[in-house]
């Protein structure tokens, strides 16, 4: 593959159980940018369900993964599939869930550290580097005295039922940005919105 192809990784949990719940949100992100890429994801050898595609008529070449490990060890299948598709890190994109920002929100991000999230925490030990880019999709901090991993660890409310369809398509719109025009170009049109 050339250096134009991206890898796209939604993080979360595997399983019927996790599917809904916040943490989970960086794979709904993927499953809707697999809506409008059209096609089915199919289970690779790197422990993750991928699709490959094209963001539009000739768009860049795009693999859309869900690593198939628990959260916090998603690093591993990764690093695996950059290495099997020959993607630097540098055209990585881990979508995932943002405590620090409020549920609605999105924001991105280009290396640095990790927040606390053990999801990224564990892609940034696998690939070698924390320079790869991040779409956060924020679900709010948790109310009163709760565990954050129970927060995140419950599905969205039924308030945040209504809007998260938004927040979805939103966020495939910024990674959308993000692979045809680059990080100051996303930047300048999403974060401007929250």
């Amino acid at each position: 593959m050339s250096s134009d192809t991206w890898l796209v990784a939604g993080l979360g949990n595997p399983g019927p159980g996790y599917a809904h719940n916040r943490h989970n949100v960086g794979q709904m992100v993927v499953d809707e940018l697999a809506a409008r890429i059209g096609g089915k994801f199919k289970t690779h050898s790197s422990r993750a369900q991928i699709l490959e595609g094209r963001l539009g008529i000739g768009g860049p070449r795009i693999v859309l993964a869900k690593p198939m490990t628990f959260m916090n060890l998603s690093g591993g299948p990764v690093a695996n599939l950059a290495k099997f598709f020959g993607i630097d890190p540098d055209h990585v994109i881990a979508v995932h869930d943002e405590i620090d920002i409020p549920f609605d929100t999105v924001k991105l991000k280009y290396g640095g550290g990790e927040g606390g999230h053990n999801g990224l925490r564990d892609m940034s030990k696998a690939l070698g580097t924390k320079d790869y880019l991040r779409v956060r999709v924020g679900v709010g901090r948790p109310p009163g005295r709760m565990d954050t991993a129970d927060y995140v660890l419950k599905d969205f409310s039924k308030d945040e039922k209504k809007d998260l369809p938004f927040l979805l398509d939103t966020s495939a719109d910024v990674v959308e940005e993000l692979v045809h025009h680059g990080l100051d170009s996303a930047q300048r049109k999403f974060n401007r919105l929250s």
